[in-house]
């Protein structure tokens, strides 16, 4: 068999660009780069100061060559990147995972200042204490009650403290101005994964039990035992619903919507 034909009967390894959230970096991702590197070609995208969901999702994309077909899975904030990416470039999306995440804009109203008072008085401490003590405030909402005193709580707080207030403060101001994407789920044909840990109380399994009323056919996973830093507190569970997800048949090319 010559190289060509061995090259038209062999399926190109999927790339798969993986998108962090909120003061979240490589290392929510690493037991699924792990796990998946024999199937895909994973590449993580870095938030830097983009203080928008429409330049975080462009940065993303210009870690990519021109052009080219991928998979794209986002975790909390960076679920909302997945789907301003869709948003973008919907022709070239083959499949789409959101994780613990959501599709609303910020709310009007009380509610609405309500959340940003929460948001600023968290960067605030950053400002004073530092990241790491507003990191053990903030992240004990993020994980399973019993994962507190665990080597992953641990991890969580590194993480953050690799950020500076002035990053955060930058991914607060995309989070308070965050698109609304309501309208964009019913357009959404790739094959879509939503993963939510079942106790997460930032974003709620009822959430992502609307977003699959939305989105024609998607699959919803809820992982047991698990809060909002789901690819961390279960990260076996995890890849194994993005394993499966890989393995679907990927979306024929989409043409942008008009």
């Amino acid at each position: 068999m010559t190289e060509a034909a061995d090259a038209m009967q062999t399926p190109a390894r999927p790339v798969l660009l993986l998108i962090p959230g909120l003061l979240c970096d490589e290392a929510v991702w690493q037991a699924q780069v792990q796990a998946l590197a024999p199937v895909a070609d994973c590449v993580v995208a870095r938030h830097g100061m983009a203080d928008t969901i429409e330049g975080m999702a462009r940065q993303a994309l210009a870690l990519l060559p021109p052009g080219a077909h991928f998979s794209v899975a986002g975790h909390s904030m960076g679920g909302r990147c997945a789907l301003e990416i869709w948003r973008q470039v919907p022709e070239r999306v083959q499949r789409l995972a959101l994780l613990d995440t959501g599709y609303q804009a910020r709310p009007a109203g009380a509610t609405g200042e309500a959340e940003a008072a929460q948001r600023m008085a968290l960067l605030a401490l950053a400002r004073a204490e530092g990241m790491r003590a507003m990191g053990r405030q903030w992240a004990c909402g993020m994980v399973h009650p019993a994962r507190w005193d665990s080597p992953v709580f641990a991890q969580i707080l590194d993480m953050i403290e690799r950020f500076t207030p002035a990053q955060f403060e930058a991914q607060i101001r995309a989070l308070l101005h965050r698109p609304e994407a309501t309208d964009l789920l019913a357009r959404i044909t790739a094959p879509t994964l939503l993963l939510c840990g079942r106790e997460d109380g930032w974003s709620p399994l009822s959430r992502h039990e609307e977003m699959q009323r939305h989105i024609p056919q998607a699959q919803l996973v809820a992982v047991e035992d698990c809060g909002h830093m789901s690819t961390m507190e279960q990260p076996e569970a995890v890849t194994a619903a993005l394993q499966r997800w890989l393995d679907e048949r990927p979306s024929q090319i989409q043409s942008r919507p008009k």
